[in-house]
């Protein structure tokens, strides 16, 4: 190796690891092995998946992809066939609808195809980490607004922060890690003045009380995230999808890599539509326990659960948030630790778990604030 071509590689290098990019969190073998636990003890409360869905029922579609697809050769009419179900799903044009591999893989696309160095991407704080490591990594500006207290967002304070530079607003409705929900007008209000493209995040519509994307037919500007790892319950197979203005859409289906998803998740994406009463009985009972869990959750001496419009909750401790994380982690519950958000001293998150999944999380909790059983 030459000399240039070494010293270049080692500031490359140096300059990657030194980027902030999201850690994925110790496996549940890892833990059960740190803490002496069966890995069967372990209660996964930490990522925001659905675990309302049985495998049960997601079985026999997987075996039905398994016969009806070759694997030997590229996907054929699967992306066609998806986006024809999606279209119908969310009534919008099937040229509205761009494929991807995941949610977080489409919004890293319309960032490196939106914003260059010299640019600012703008959102308020705090959201979803991973929007800010991208757009550092596209090498732009990083522009965050704090919500108020109440997880409401400071229409003010993001107009401050447009300026001829900003190419891109994200904001995620419902919010993670806040589970709030952005009002209609706001999200209008703020499309039509911002100068560049904004960017909705609906990974959790589906729990919420409305979407936006009927909004795609009055504002050109505007790109609305969805995805099948929440209320569809195929986080394992990364699919998601962007619905946007056609002229818009076919811009993100741009891509330099072809056939850029695979078959089985193409195919299951689309038994899952076929069979959407799946998703819409877990989306049902999720939401009558997350209800549930709000309530029991402040009933806790030292507990603050909030609102959530989300498959999850955010609840802040009266006590220090490691402690809380670390009791619960001993007996094999998995929670988010946040810390400080906001005025929060001691925030944590937990997935909307099956309900004796709570029952175990809230009698650790109780156990740890001090309460007798």
């Amino acid at each position: 190796m030459k000399a240039e071509c070494k010293q270049w590689l080692e500031k490359k290098l140096a300059k990657l690891q030194g980027s902030e990019n999201y850690t994925p969190e110790k496996t549940n073998e890892t833990i059960a092995k740190q803490y002496g636990l069966k890995t069967s003890d372990i209660v996964k409360l930490n990522y925001n998946e659905n675990l309302y869905i049985p495998r049960a029922k997601v079985i026999p579609l997987l075996k039905q992809v398994a016969e009806e697809c070759d694997f030997r050769i590229y996907p054929q009419e699967e992306e066609i066939r998806l986006k024809e179900k999606i279209s119908q799903y969310l009534n919008v044009p099937q040229e509205s609808v761009t494929i991807g591999n995941s949610s977080d893989e489409v919004m890293e696309r319309v960032i490196r195809l939106f914003l260059e160095a010299g640019n600012s991407a703008v959102t308020f704080l705090p959201t979803f980490t991973v929007f800010k490591y991208c757009v550092q990594y596209q090498g732009a500006e990083f522009v965050g607004v704090p919500l108020k207290n109440d997880f409401s967002i400071d229409g003010a304070g993001m107009r401050k922060a447009f300026n001829k530079d900003s190419k891109l607003l994200y904001l995620c409705s419902p919010n993670n890690p806040t589970a709030s929900q952005l009002k209609l007008e706001e999200i209008e209000a703020l499309t039509e003045e911002f100068p560049g493209i904004v960017l909705v995040d609906e990974a959790y519509a589906e729990f919420a009380d409305y979407s936006i994307v009927p909004l795609i037919n009055k504002y050109e500007n505007l790109i609305v995230l969805r995805t099948f790892s929440k209320a569809f319950s195929l986080a394992g197979l990364r699919l998601g999808y962007a619905v946007a203005n056609p002229n818009l859409a076919k811009a993100l289906d741009k891509s330099p890599a072809p056939y850029p998803v695979n078959v089985v998740s193409l195919s299951m994406g689309r038994k899952m539509l076929e069979n959407i009463n799946i998703m819409q009985e877990s989306v049902k009972a999720l939401k009558a326990e997350r209800g549930n869990l709000i309530n029991q959750l402040n009933q806790i001496k030292g507990v603050q659960a909030f609102d959530s419009k989300a498959n999850f909750v955010l609840f802040n401790t009266a006590k220090p948030y490691e402690g809380v994380y670390e009791s619960a982690l001993k007996q094999g519950l998995v929670i988010k630790k946040l810390g400080k958000l906001l005025a929060y001293e001691n925030c944590l998150r937990t997935t909307v778990g099956l309900p004796e999944m709570n029952v175990k999380l809230l009698t650790a909790l109780r156990e740890y604030m001090g309460e007798k059983a």
